[in-house]
């Protein structure tokens, strides 16, 4: 997860406004970073921004286990060998990763790290693995041989060659810190989309909502939907840029990490969450658990939004949310 920085600085002047949006695209943790914040001007807004990069650059530098000289790369040299103390932080983001991995029953797992790679979605493969191969490759997966020592905040994973990873919930939890930052230093509006992981804050310079374009999987040119963002996160996770088809049958890189089987039946989910670490890993689980458990799921939580788009561009939506401006 090495990062360069892109350095060109965008800026939006919206005539008619003292504030303006003001935007700087970089590479973090391996993805896009688009930093938006509201500001009158653009000294002010470049040293704000500059925090967020900073932020999110020291939240690398923890939960990276491409690092290894970070705090969970010691975690997972240490796998089966003895605990590790790590600071409140990431104790905290682990234990809550275990909440969400009981809730979604194993569907959301950050010890999926430990599971071969035995899938390829470059186009190369023939034929499924075997059933013995399948099942081996997930032997070492199990949030519940993530041992948690409160008093002593060490993390302690069961098996050799056991491991945790963030890939499914690192991109939400940095946007969330990123904004908690940049609102305690007084910014009262913006964004930060950790491609595709979107958290908000605010209003926009000209008093309204920030608003999100739902696109059609199918036809990405195309939104099918813009539904206001107040005040939280969405996220969306999407296999149609990377799938396999078998008989017919289109197969997500999404892997269940119970069963090491890819995920079928939903090429996109769309998740509404206060947080964006909570919209993040409830988007990979539902891509698991499929449409009907997934969207029961939902349903149960409270402020927790979710629309599911399955491969026969079927648009299902969660009970509260309405999405009645259709874009034509």
């Amino acid at each position: 997860m090495h990062h360069f920085v892109i350095t060109f600085f965008i800026l939006f002047h919206i005539v008619g406004f003292s504030q303006k949006r003001f935007t700087k695209v970089t590479k973090l943790m391996g993805s896009r970073y688009d930093i938006t914040v509201v500001e009158n001007d653009s000294v002010k807004a470049e040293k704000e921004i500059k925090i967020a990069i900073n932020e999110i650059k020291r939240i690398e530098n923890i939960i990276s286990s491409w690092k290894p000289n970070s705090q969970t790369s010691k975690i997972n040299q240490n796998a089966g060998i003895k605990p590790v103390r790590v600071s409140k932080e990431l104790f905290d983001l682990i234990k809550r990763s275990k909440v969400i991995s009981k809730l979604t029953d194993g569907a959301f797992d950050i010890s999926y790290a430990s599971m071969d790679k035995i899938w390829k979605f470059d186009g190369s493969m023939t034929d499924f693995p075997s059933e013995e191969k399948i099942k081996k490759s997930v032997e070492k997966v199990g949030y519940q041989n993530i041992i948690l020592n409160e008093k002593d905040t060490t993390v302690y994973l069961k098996y050799k060659g056991m491991k945790i990873g963030f890939g499914a919930i690192g991109k939400g939890y940095s946007a969330d810190k990123a904004k908690k930052l940049l609102q305690d230093k007084g910014v009262k509006a913006g964004i930060i989309n950790a491609s595709g992981d979107m958290n908000t804050w605010g209003k926009q310079p000209d008093g309204t909502d920030w608003k999100v374009a739902i696109t059609n999987p199918f036809n990405k040119n195309k939104a099918f939907a813009l539904l206001p963002l107040k005040q939280g996160a969405v996220v969306t996770s999407g296999n149609y840029e990377k799938y396999i088809m078998f008989k017919g049958k289109r197969y997500s890189h999404i892997i269940n990490p119970k069963t090491g089987y890819p995920s079928s039946g939903i090429v996109s989910v769309t998740v509404f969450a206060p947080k964006a670490e909570l919209a993040d890993a409830l988007a990979t689980s539902v891509f698991v658990m499929g449409k009907e458990v997934g969207l029961n799921l939902i349903n149960q939580l409270p402020k927790v939004e979710c629309i599911i788009i399955d491969d026969k561009g079927k648009i299902n939506t969660s009970n509260h949310i309405k999405i009645e401006n259709y874009v034509p």
